[in-house]
């Protein structure tokens, strides 16, 4: 038994090694950095010919690490013009970081024009740059002109924007800002200590497996071993049951075990065709982020439901049989998993169908998902506790998940939420996870270190808290059952 817990322990350490290695290679650049455009806002008046001798100024707040290039609206009027523009980039301070050349003579009216840097500038995120344009030979009828605004165009309507620094045409300020993008490469500050942090954990896990070890030399019984004993001597108990729960969920079903690929297509259509037609959605690949959604709250649903009433229901086993109380809810969970592995199956289907890229990202999913279990986990740990000693939990339940779910993105976009209610709204940690799952499916790219983090703290602390009120009130349940 000694070699065998040692074999544990080293097959443990191999796959954390393993998982961490693929983990980062397969998340690839995005992981690392992304490449991010500024939004352009909606063009308001022209500032007048730029003459020789003129200078149009206009400060903004760098949002990335290095700037690659920038993009202004003009106008031409209508006319070839025999001129050429300066366009720079100016520190904090005035000192000139980057000045490239832009010929008008090949430039559309009413057009955006690129300006793109010999080589990315690097900046400080958060400083306040200034974009500077003079001309060479600008005259009266040879000259261009620029576009300024203080919207946005959301697509139904404008939003106004407050101008922080006016764009100024040589010392006059003028009433908003100049309608430009700029687009950078941002670099996150998490994903360069990536390996730090793998090391730091694989210590403090190296060092819970040697203790482990010691304990056990010692005959000395921890928690952990506890746990690894009961799912080593329940295993078959666990199984049963978690095929026991399956078999209830379809008894005396027609199509069985197909609801689990139908009721979510189903219910997707419904939604679609309402959010498609009546409300008209413009969220890109609606379907897929619409089923995304209805598949990871079918399965927190389900779960949190199903771990309610686990000890209750299984009141009679209990007072009969010693069996830790835990594998009755965690039975529950495992038996949703099971179903949420085959409400993938036509998620998948939807993503062939609507041709969306499959990439090598789709190999990060088992990250959310078992966040997402955690989560699940660990609200049916509380939920299971509080309806041994209130009943009614059931029935208030029924609302609370109600409202919980209207106050999750699964069928609008998260842009509709005031700016000023979004650090709330992130607390639910559904948000987190489900944003993982669409930026993994639909924009085939991995998100940035910070949200899996956020993702992580967002399930493991609900469950850590489960795990915390179960252990302290499991002893009571035989008094109020």
């Amino acid at each position: 038994m000694k070699n065998r817990t040692f074999q544990i322990c080293i097959v443990i350490i191999m796959v954390y090694i393993v998982l961490s290695v693929a983990f980062y290679f397969i998340a690839g650049d995005s992981f690392r950095q992304s490449s991010s455009v500024t939004e352009m806002l909606s063009p308001k008046a022209v500032t007048g010919e730029l003459y020789m001798g003129q200078t149009l100024d206009q400060k903004f707040r760098a949002e990335m690490d290095t700037i690659d290039s920038v993009t202004l609206l003009g106008a031409t009027y209508a006319r070839t013009n025999n001129d050429t523009l300066t366009v720079s980039l100016l520190d904090g301070v005035g000192g000139k970081l980057v000045s490239e050349k832009l010929e008008t003579a090949g430039l559309s009216d009413n057009s955006k024009w690129m300006v793109v840097f010999p080589e990315p500038v690097k900046v400080v995120k958060g400083d306040i740059l200034t974009l500077s344009v003079t001309c060479a030979r600008g005259v009266p009828g040879n000259a261009v002109t620029f576009y300024y605004g203080n919207s946005i165009n959301t697509g139904k309507f404008e939003v106004g924007v407050e101008s922080e620094y006016p764009v100024h045409m040589d010392s006059a300020a003028l009433d908003g800002e100049l309608c430009m993008s700029v687009k950078g490469t941002s670099y996150y500050k998490l994903a360069q200590y990536y390996w730090y942090f793998i090391c730091a954990i694989g210590l403090l896990l190296a060092a819970f497996l040697l203790w482990t070890l010691w304990c056990k030399k010692k005959g000395r019984i921890t928690m952990g071993l506890r746990v690894i004993a009961a799912f080593s001597v329940y295993r078959f108990l666990l199984k049963q049951l978690v095929i026991r729960d399956f078999k209830t969920k379809y008894k005396r079903s027609v199509l069985g075990m197909f609801w689990s690929f139908l009721n979510p297509l189903l219910l997707m259509l419904v939604l679609y065709i309402v959010f498609s037609t009546l409300f008209r959605s413009s969220i890109a690949n609606f379907s897929v982020y619409l089923l995304t959604g209805i598949v990871c709250w079918n399965f927190f649903s389900e779960a949190t439901s199903m771990c309610l009433s686990s000890i209750t229901g299984n009141a009679s086993l209990i007072m009969k049989v010693y069996v830790p109380k835990y594998m009755y809810p965690f039975s529950r969970s495992v038996s949703s998993l099971v179903n949420l592995t085959l409400s993938l199956i036509p998620l998948f289907i939807v993503l062939v169908i609507t041709r969306t890229r499959f990439t090598l990202k789709f190999l990060l999913l088992p990250y959310p998902i078992l966040c997402l279990f955690l989560f699940s986990l660990g609200m049916g740990l509380i939920l299971a506790s509080i309806m041994v000693f209130f009943r009614d939990t059931q029935f208030l339940w029924g609302v609370v998940s109600t409202l919980w779910m209207y106050l999750t993105p699964i069928f609008y976009d998260v842009n509709i939420i005031p700016a000023k209610l979004m650090t709330m709204y992130k607390m639910n940690p559904l948000y987190h996870i489900l944003r993982i799952f669409r930026v993994l499916l639909i924009n085939g790219v991995s998100p940035e270190p910070k949200a899996y983090l956020l993702c992580f703290i967002a399930s493991v602390v609900p469950f850590l808290i489960g795990v915390w009120i179960f252990k302290k009130t499991q002893d009571r349940f035989v008094l109020y059952l």
